[in-house]
């Protein structure tokens, strides 16, 4: 049986034993809670995501996700800035200092205004906090007349997308104790924090501080429910009005459900196989290359995902479409002519088929993550696939914590992560942070290459449009020569929606559910 082919069979079997079972079988051990129908008045929200604590740069996702906290800008859907808590900004002729103009009027959840100098507490504290702040080079941090201002060593074209990410949140000064630690989310969004339950859920409702539109849904609550299967079978039974983050077999049984639609939106995320360029062997062009023809995507894409377009031809995705190069040559699987090339990288295979160099097996460890479903189920084809070209693959499915730890220690050899480029909508300032010099912990790996450094560090000074097109086209040519990592699969995410709701859409840089906008169905 071919790898994936073996793969798919075992997570049919899973399907079908979960589907015998009772619902409330189902409930997340160690965290198991009562599973009954959505409250007529109240929206839930389930995903696989737990609350970690109530620090912005570890669980605020969640909490501008549901609407209960801004950033100082906003994107649109294409990925402009437009304003948030801030309602202009503008920059010197320098590009060295950075004004952010504090909307009037806006107010926090417990009736204190949000102010430049309130503002400047919590990007203080985002700014000392390992993040993307630390990207732009920051001299200066401070409130002047009705403004955050903002000063760098040098210029940093996209600073204003670094506060669209969820870790530079504004939090009232209330949410802080004495020591400055975060005890309380009192947020300016549209909602508030009824309760929190740590790490499972949290309710909200409407702030009526809100100086905006007033929602027509006024209450909404988050379940963390990690079993992809269990997130369906809440929708499925209207437990849940809205199911994010499906697996494929999922998706293809809510296709025929009842009461049930789906909404699907490609993202700007790309699954793929994280390499330490220091390892013994990998470190070896000709052996990560290897390690890339030996990957089947588009059989990935077809028997796990369900959807042959997902196989990746490069790392950046069409749903990136400044960075996407459609002209450059595409991955390829050619099992036969990675066997060549670890043959001219001087490995022989052993009496079990697994190459040896040096007396040494080639033998390495994965890691992966279970909070996108599809992770270790790639993870366990990948291990097939690099045992069919003589490399001994051992999975470890832990946390996603997993990745940057092994990084900063050094120990991991191979991680497969899933990265999303949109977490700022300009992904310049991610790209810096994941591949320049020597690479970050969900990119390169102990990889340098000068050529994409010059193209960085050209793109965040901010050239002409012309200039920044071909850097990004420099840096995507040298990315897929070098392949510091392996792209296996483009993503695209499927939330299921219950018939009870309508004008639900998706956010491709995945900031918001966009609660404010959903409407009851009469």
């Amino acid at each position: 049986m071919r790898p994936v082919a073996a793969i798919l069979f075992k997570r049919r079997l899973m399907v079908t034993v979960l589907l015998a079972l009772p619902l409330a079988a189902l409930a997340d051990p160690g965290h198991v809670h009562e599973l009954t129908p959505a409250s007529a008045d109240t929206l839930t929200v389930v995903g696989p995501w737990e609350l970690t604590g109530l620090e912005p740069s570890r669980s605020g996702f969640m909490f501008t996700r549901m609407e209960v906290t801004q950033t100082l800008l906003d994107v649109d859907d294409q990925g402009r800035l437009r304003a948030g808590a801030a309602s202009t900004w503008e920059v010197s002729n320098d590009q060295r200092e950075w004004r952010f103009f504090i909307r009037q009027g806006n107010r926090f959840h417990d009736g204190s205004a949000l102010t430049a100098n309130t503002a400047l507490v919590s990007l203080q504290r985002a700014l000392s906090t390992p993040g993307v702040l630390q990207l732009a080079g920051i001299d200066d941090l401070y409130a002047e007349r009705g403004a955050i201002v903002v000063r760098l060593r040098k210029p940093f074209a996209p600073l204003p997308y670094l506060f669209t990410q969820y870790s530079t949140q504004l939090l009232a000064p209330s949410s802080f104790n004495a020591t400055g630690r975060v005890t309380a989310i009192v947020g300016s969004g549209p909602y508030r924090i009824k309760s929190i339950t740590l790490p499972q859920m949290f309710e909200t409702e409407f702030a009526e501080t809100w100086n905006g539109d007033a929602p027509d849904v006024r209450r909404a609550r988050y379940i963390s429910v990690s079993r992809a299967e269990t997130r369906a079978l809440m929708a499925q039974s209207r437990q849940a009005d809205l199911a994010f983050t499906l697996d494929p077999p999922s998706i293809r049984r809510l296709q025929r459900q009842q009461g049930v639609s789906l909404v699907a939106q490609n993202l700007p995320r790309t699954t793929f196989l994280k390499l330490n360029a220091a390892h013994p062997f990998m470190r070896d062009e000709r052996v990560r290359r290897a390690i890339s023809l030996g990957v089947e995507r588009d059989g990935i894409a077809r028997a796990l995902l369900r959807d042959a377009d997902l196989g990746a031809t490069q790392l950046f995705p069409p749903a990136l479409a400044q960075w996407h190069q459609p002209a450059l040559a595409p991955l390829r699987t050619d099992p036969a002519a990675a066997r060549a090339l670890l043959k001219q990288a001087g490995f022989t295979p052993g009496a079990d088929g697994i190459l040896v160099k040096g007396g040494r097996r080639f033998a390495i460890t994965l890691y992966t993550f279970v909070d996108r479903p599809e992770l270790p189920l790639i993870a366990s084809a990948i291990q097939e696939e690099m045992r069919q070209i003589g490399i001994a693959v051992r999975v470890v499915v832990g946390n996603s914590s997993d990745i940057p730890a092994g990084h900063r220690s050094g120990t991991l050899d191979m991680g497969l992560v899933a990265r999303n480029f949109g977490t700022t909508p300009d992904p310049t300032a991610t790209m810096v942070g994941d591949y320049a010099n020597g690479g970050g912990d969900w990119g390169a790996m102990n990889w340098r290459d000068t050529a994409l450094d010059a193209s960085l560090a050209r793109l965040a000074t901010g050239a002409a449009p012309a200039a920044q097109q071909a850097d990004r086209a420099i840096v995507a040519a040298r990315l897929q020569a070098s392949l510091p990592v392996v792209p296996i699969v483009w993503y695209r995410q499927t939330i299921a929606v219950s018939s009870r709701v309508k004008n639900v859409t998706i956010d491709a840089f995945e900031r918001s559910y966009r609660l404010s906008d959903i409407k009851w169905n009469p």
